[in-house]
């Protein structure tokens, strides 16, 4: 009598048995590519284009030209006659020539004139007897007038002063030049204050030594 076959448990267990890592990491590498390919992902940007910024191009621009009928004016013209402009279109190397020296000259000594005439204004309205004015409002009016123009008047005698040591320091060579450094005080700064004898950076070291010591 023949025995029917019994399947060996081994057997249905290896038809069950799930996929092994080794398949498992075969699936992921394949969906890998796919993933990269897929067209939901973006594109990486592209890196744009080189442009030069606004300071390099300012930085290769070239220097404005001086006008010539300005930078030659004190070649054909007297110091004194110059104009602002015509004084600054001068080269560097002719600083404090004989035309800027007689430009700053003749300014200084407009500047005192003026002065001058103006405290002689000054004094004729101190002439004026206050007291033949009736009213006390108006009197005490002009008296504040009168000190308000003293203290002007004062501040210009100074100046004076200062217009005078200018004027010397143009005879003796030394104007125009810092008197703590040497170096030039630049004539913008000279045009602004004649009467300058430090250059601004001095100028503003001494400013700040008085600020903080209070001398």
């Amino acid at each position: 009598m023949s025995k029917t076959p019994v399947s060996s448990p081994s057997s249905k267990a290896t038809s069950t048995k799930p996929a092994s890592a080794k398949t498992t990491a075969r699936g992921a590498k394949a969906a890998a590519p796919a993933a990269a390919t897929d067209s939901s992902c973006p594109a990486p940007a592209k890196p744009a284009a080189h442009k030069p910024d606004d300071v390099t191009m300012d930085a290769v621009k070239p220097a404005a030209k001086v006008d010539p009928k300005l930078a030659n004016a004190w070649k054909t013209k007297a110091g004194r006659d110059l104009t602002e402009e015509e004084l600054l279109a001068m080269p560097e190397s002719e600083y404090m020539n004989e035309k800027q020296l007689d430009f700053f000259r003749a300014r200084l000594t407009a500047l005192k004139d003026d002065l001058l005439s103006n405290a002689g204004e000054t004094t004729e309205h101190l002439r004026e007897d206050t007291s033949i004015v009736p009213d006390p409002a108006d009197r005490a009016t002009i008296e504040e007038e009168h000190a308000l123009e003293l203290r002007t008047r004062d501040r210009e005698r100074k100046l004076l002063k200062k217009i005078a040591q200018s004027l010397a320091r143009i005879e003796s060579g030394e104007y125009g030049y810092c008197d703590e450094t040497g170096e030039p005080i630049g004539l913008r700064r000279l045009l602004a204050r004649p009467t300058a004898t430090l250059s601004l950076e001095a100028q503003q070291r001494r400013e700040l030594k008085q600020k903080m010591f209070g001398d």
